[in-house]
């Protein structure tokens, strides 16, 4: 079987290949599911005709991956050159839905996606919107999203608009599209790129499911290249020892959504004051027998408890996300927002 050794004879498409089948079936089967038939096909077969390649190699393309997506512009592109190479390779009717949803938030039609913008951010577009239009806006979405975002507005704006609302007769199809068109071009492509993610903010996601020698070999790698991007990324990454900023009510809530085996391994590995954080929001009888189970594990593999801890951190960040818990990061602001 032939060994890959040179890394600049290979195509795009075998690095993609190297790449799926270096990061392990739990990552590349959430990377496949995303992807059309055609280009699973084409990835599948580039994979299947790979043959050995070297961990020299696998390492070069990491270190190239890591390098362009969090240096500036490096993979980053635009919505008008993203729509040229769709239309290279789907049906013109496919890539349209597609760009519609890049656009905006998700649903089929301008409405349904409109249901799903917070309400605070909606009202702050309305409020500088006439009340008629308002009024049409409101009722195109639904009762409860349209009272969130009334409670939010100025009160008399918020009156002036309940009242065109209640004398609004049935909306000529000619204004519903005026103002669709408006909110498209103006609002959810303002939205996409206020919410769209630095790409060092990706990279920092990354690396924090890396195992502790992959992420010190990559980060080392990639401090000789670009100090900058290095230090960007260290600086959002997200650790189980951030998790000491947690107050009292958070480390409860994730103790009860974490399972208890996972936690304990996770410990086994952590600083002295994240380990004091956990058990002293544990009543004295869980608290012993967690410290009872760890101390059962015996030794046991770093790479156990980095996915413990890593698998923990994941949860931490959903109820963050969720509004579920706030994890201090110091400074000015004192919360850390995902």
């Amino acid at each position: 079987m032939a060994v890959k050794e040179d890394f600049r004879s290979l195509t795009g498409l075998q690095k993609a290949a190297i790449f799926m089948l270096a990061i392990g079936q739990e990552y590349s089967s959430k990377l496949f599911a995303s992807m059309e038939d055609e280009e699973i096909r084409d990835l599948s077969a580039a994979m299947a005709s790979l043959g050995s390649v070297t961990s020299a190699i696998i390492e070069r393309l990491f270190i190239e991956f890591a390098d362009q997506l969090s240096s500036s512009g490096g993979v980053v592109g635009s919505f008008s050159s993203t729509e040229r190479l769709l239309m290279s390779a789907l049906p013109a009717d496919r890539v349209a839905q597609i760009m519609e949803e890049m656009h905006g938030p998700a649903g089929r039609t301008m409405w349904d996606k409109l249901g799903n913008v917070n309400e605070a951010v909606l009202a702050n577009y309305l409020k500088n919107e006439y009340p008629q239009t308002v009024a049409v806006i409101l009722s195109k979405i639904t009762p409860d999203h349209a009272s969130r975002v009334l409670a939010i507005l100025p009160e008399n704006f918020s009156l002036e608009c309940i009242m065109r609302m209640l004398r609004m007769d049935a909306v000529q199809k000619d204004v519903l599209d005026h103002v669709e068109r408006t909110l498209r071009s103006e609002f959810m492509t303002s939205l996409d790129s206020r919410d769209r993610r630095d790409s060092h903010e990706s990279m920092a996601d990354i690396f924090n499911t890396f195992d502790r020698n992959t992420e010190n070999r990559f980060m080392t790698a990639l401090e000789e290249r670009s100090r900058e991007s290095a230090d960007r990324i260290k600086s959002l990454m997200f650790t189980f020892d951030d998790l000491a900023r947690l107050d009292a009510g958070g480390v409860q809530v994730l103790l009860r959504k974490v399972e208890k085996d996972q936690l304990g391994l996770a410990l086994k590995g952590a600083s002295e004051d994240v380990r004091d954080l956990f058990f002293n929001n544990m009543s004295e009888r869980a608290g012993k027998m967690m410290k009872e189970d760890m101390e059962a594990l015996g030794a046991v593999r770093l790479k156990n408890v980095d996915d413990a801890q890593s698998a923990v951190v994941q949860v931490a960040k959903t109820l963050a996300d969720d509004g579920e818990i706030v994890i201090s990061m110091g400074g000015e602001e004192d919360e850390m927002v995902f």
